[in-house]
């Protein structure tokens, strides 16, 4: 029976947390989704993947208890669709900034009536016969807060049918403001602006969720009340083991 784990987790109230994937190796892929993330999260937008890596990605996750979602690269109607069409069970939508743009990414995810999802579907078929019958209630939509217009209209975004949560892209709300995103954790209306996405979530009864820098930052933001949060990425994890390793060698 399909069922995304991460997602019904939200639902009951827990965080869930994920590991970004962006250095475009399907091998690095399985390594990570088997190290007992919650789910995992193909970037698309900034990564270095393509169509048939995507696959293969999804392919190596799918041995493990990690839930496969993916950053699509824009709000796009096919490139969302393709997404779903392989198989993967979140969608995370960068950009939104307004109510309408939230509609439009809403609308991609599910099939008619709640959507316009074009029916047929290509590997996402080896969930089973009742994929059809449950991936609309199973797919986790999360829209990305990046912008301070977005903020603004948090709610309204937050309020659209087919939305389950959000995605706070913390750098990109800090140069949107005129700050650069070094300097975001210490100004004042940057925090505040996190707050409100919160509050927004909470009002509407959607899955707060951000970008965190690290693990620890992950659980600063979990006690803010983020639910649906990346803590790493393939990338840091790489970076950060290479320069302790460095460390101890040199020390």
């Amino acid at each position: 029976m399909l069922v995304n784990t991460a997602k019904q987790k939200m639902l009951q109230g827990k965080p869930a947390y994920g590991f970004g994937l962006g250095l475009g190796s399907p091998i690095v892929a399985e390594i990570v989704s088997r190290a007992g993330p919650d789910f995992v999260m193909v970037d698309n937008q900034h990564g270095s993947w393509g169509p048939d890596s995507t696959l293969a990605a999804l392919i190596a996750i799918h041995g493990s208890p990690a839930t496969p979602m993916a950053r699509v690269a824009r709000n796009d109607y096919t490139m969302i669709g393709r997404l779903l069409d392989e198989g993967m069970l979140g969608i995370i939508v960068p950009m939104v900034h307004t109510a309408e743009d939230a509609q439009a990414a809403a609308s991609a995810c599910r099939f008619p009536p709640r959507g316009g999802r074009s029916w047929g579907w290509a590997r996402a078929g080896l969930y089973g016969e009742d994929y059809t019958d449950r991936i609309d209630e199973q797919v986790f939509l999360a829209v990305q807060i990046e912008s301070a217009q977005a903020v603004r209209n948090a709610e309204a975004i937050m309020a659209t049918p087919g939305v389950d949560g959000c995605w706070v892209g913390p750098s990109d709300m800090a140069l949107s403001m005129g700050i650069h995103p070094r300097d975001r954790f210490t100004n004042d209306q940057h925090a505040r602006n996190l707050e409100q996405v919160v509050v927004a979530c909470r009002n509407t009864g959607k899955i707060p969720g951000i970008s965190a820098t690290d693990p620890s930052d992950a659980l600063v933001r979990t006690a803010q009340g983020y639910q649906f949060i990346v803590a790493c990425s393939d990338h840091a994890f790489l970076l950060n083991g290479i320069a302790a390793a460095w460390k101890t060698l040199r020390g």
